[in-house]
């Protein structure tokens, strides 16, 4: 069966639009971007993502050695467009086994870079920027500061920044594959189809990081 959308925020299922209100309603967030079902690697699902997006599609650009796109999420319904969107990648961690990142853009107040990140959310709070980035990433030839976000003992590393009037997340499972943060030099919007960027991304198996982080609360 299909499931149907959930809040960004926490997964609890949402009610759709009425009579009263064009807004989904979760019923401990109030109005809400659903959060669409986590759609499965391929061009198929990265089509839909762009003909939605309302914010960037973020992609580490180049991509890490053996690195490839495991799933894509996204917040938004038909009248809103995406307006958080989450690219899911995997490939072998720093050190040793298998690592999970995904990067995320959003609208603020959204939540589900959070939500992916297992903070209360939606956004990085007050105070995540203070003193010197810990990391820069480039996008069309500008410095993206990001910073090292407190998630309180969760098992991710999490960097949080802002570009292009959104939100930026970079959510790392297992933390320890934050090492590789040394090698993201820069990132690529996969709606730019221009300078030879036209050729899709490298897919791979559906993200579970993805899967479990984003599983409705009331999931069977």
């Amino acid at each position: 069966m299909l499931r149907e959308p959930s809040c960004p925020r926490c997964g609890r299922r949402v009610r759709p639009p009425g009579l009263w209100t064009s807004a989904w309603q979760c019923a401990a967030h109030g109005p809400v971007a659903p959060l669409q079902p986590p759609r499965e690697p391929g061009e198929t699902s990265l089509d839909l993502v762009l003909d939605a997006a309302q914010v960037p599609v973020w992609l580490p650009w180049p991509l890490p050695v053996g690195w490839v796109v495991t799933g894509f999420a996204h917040a938004g319904d038909e009248r809103s467009g995406a307006l958080g969107i989450a690219v899911a990648l995997s490939g072998p961690a720093p050190l040793g086994g298998v690592g999970e990142m995904a990067f995320v853009a959003e609208d603020p107040g959204v939540g589900l870079g959070a939500r992916l990140a297992g903070l209360i959310g939606p956004d990085p709070g007050a105070g995540f920027d203070k003193g010197p980035p810990e990391l820069r990433v480039r996008h069309g030839g500008h410095d993206i500061p990001m910073w090292s976000v407190d998630t309180g003992g969760a098992r991710t590393a999490v960097y949080a920044g802002e570009a292009y009037a959104s939100w930026l997340w970079l959510v790392l499972s297992p933390a320890d594959t934050g090492v590789l943060t040394c090698e993201l030099s820069g990132l690529r919007d996969l709606r730019d189809r221009v300078d030879g960027a036209t050729l899709p991304p490298p897919f791979g198996a559906p993200s579970p990081f993805l899967e479990a982080a984003l599983r409705p609360v009331d999931d069977e």
